[in-house]
């Protein structure tokens, strides 16, 4: 992995990988696609055949700093920028969306994503909270709610926890 965590894609030429040269380099894929599409292109006018035939074809052969996102040999340069721009904002709930729904269509994790949270019990009490400071204001002790019970029930139907680790259970509203 490389030191600063930022994702990148080792991007190799199909022409000298189908004659037996290995020829790529590693690119850092938090910029704009069409940099990366140039650099690309760079890479590929310094490749060993670029003498011999045009050198057009490419691949991505490995990829690091994507947090178990799964980066395939022909993805599009612009998936793997959304992809990257979105892990560098979200971190890893957003890997684990990813790797708990596998969706293509990216565009709904914000609207899903509810939050970081130790357990389903913390998720509930917070995110009520509203709920409870009226439960109190009508004289009700909020004592008497069950949240272990009320957030079984939550996430039963409207709320899906994913586990990462021991540290952080990360809420997505169901779709």
């Amino acid at each position: 992995m490389n030191d600063t965590e930022t994702p990148r894609i080792y991007v190799a030429c199909l022409s000298a990988y189908t004659n037996a040269h290995l020829h790529g380099e590693w690119i850092d894929v938090d910029r704009d696609s069409d940099e990366i599409r140039k650099d690309i292109k760079a890479m590929l006018s310094r490749s060993p055949m670029a003498k011999i035939e045009a050198c057009e074809d490419w691949a991505i052969h490995s990829y690091e700093g994507f947090k178990g996102i799964t980066i395939e040999e022909y993805e599009s340069i612009d998936r793997v920028v959304e992809l990257a721009q979105k892990l560098q904002e979200h971190g890893e709930a957003f890997a684990a969306y990813l790797d708990h729904y596998n969706f293509e269509d990216i565009k709904d994790f914000e609207d899903r994503y509810q939050g970081s949270y130790d357990n389903e019990q913390a998720f509930t009490e917070e995110h009520y909270s509203e709920l409870i400071d009226k439960v109190e204001q009508a004289g009700l002790n909020p004592m008497y709610i069950d949240f272990e019970v009320w957030a079984r029930d939550l996430f039963i139907s409207e709320f899906t926890g994913v586990r990462e680790g021991y540290e952080a259970l990360y809420v997505f509203r169901n779709g």
